[in-house]
């Protein structure tokens, strides 16, 4: 099939033509994203909305911000470390009814609970945590209860 010059222009030309009429079509299809049902000459409108949602958005991203700012820095305080050692001060009777807990925030700051239990009686005493480390003389119970809750901390 021999083709005039004339005819190769005429295809050339068409295939252009179907090409821009699917870019066209393209086209409107994105601009129908944007206007979102709104009328072509509404563009500043349309603009104008996005702004005042990326803007609305900044606020909203820096009160949330503010607001896990806010949270980290609570739990930081906040109970994380609970280790709980049961067992028996006396060798001759009883089972392990006594216990001690150490209840300790991020820094091992907190307390440590004792209960030492006899037939005749319950003592319980709470000693000051700072650091890991009391100012009262801690029982060898209470110290692996502090270490045992320091080791118990994930992440």
């Amino acid at each position: 099939m021999n083709l005039t010059t004339d005819q190769t222009i005429i295809y050339g030309l068409a295939t252009i033509l179907v090409l821009l009429v699917l870019w066209i079509v393209y086209l409107e299809r994105r601009l129908e994203k944007i206007f979102r049902g709104k009328k072509a000459g509404d563009l500043e409108d349309v603009l104008v909305d996005m702004g005042r949602s990326i803007d609305e958005l900044s606020t909203k991203h820096s009160h949330l911000k503010n607001f896990t700012d806010n949270i980290d820095s609570r739990l930081k305080t906040a109970i994380q470390k609970v280790y709980t050692l049961r067992f028996n001060p006396f060798r001759d009777h009883g089972g392990n009814q006594s216990f001690a807990t150490a209840l300790l925030d991020e820094m091992s700051d907190g307390v440590v609970i004792s209960s030492l239990y006899s037939r005749d009686k319950v003592s319980v005493y709470a000693k000051p945590i700072v650091n890991g480390q009391s100012d009262f003389e801690l029982s060898d119970e209470e110290r692996e209860s502090i270490a045992k809750a320091q080791a118990s901390q994930k992440g």
